[in-house]
């Protein structure tokens, strides 16, 4: 779990950092929880979650696998 890792880098080394991500996971067939606000970071992700709230006091948990995203996009 990695959480706001990225916040102190600027876009290059983001990107950089994303890159090194990308290698591992593919080496070593390793998942990563990355906690972010970086919209860098989670373009490149596979799948996001995050909490919405759509009412007051309501919250609600989101998941998108951008890769199906991806697909809807295309279609359209």
């Amino acid at each position: 779990m990695l959480d706001e890792v990225d916040a102190p880098l600027d876009d290059h080394n983001v990107e950089r950092f994303c890159d090194l991500l990308t290698e591992m996971t593919k080496m070593t067939d390793t998942r990563f929880v990355i906690i972010t606000h970086n919209p860098i970071t989670m373009a490149r992700m596979n799948r996001l979650f995050g909490v919405t709230m759509a009412e007051r006091g309501v919250s609600q948990l989101v998941s998108v696998d951008l890769e199906t995203a991806a697909k809807f996009r295309d279609v359209a």
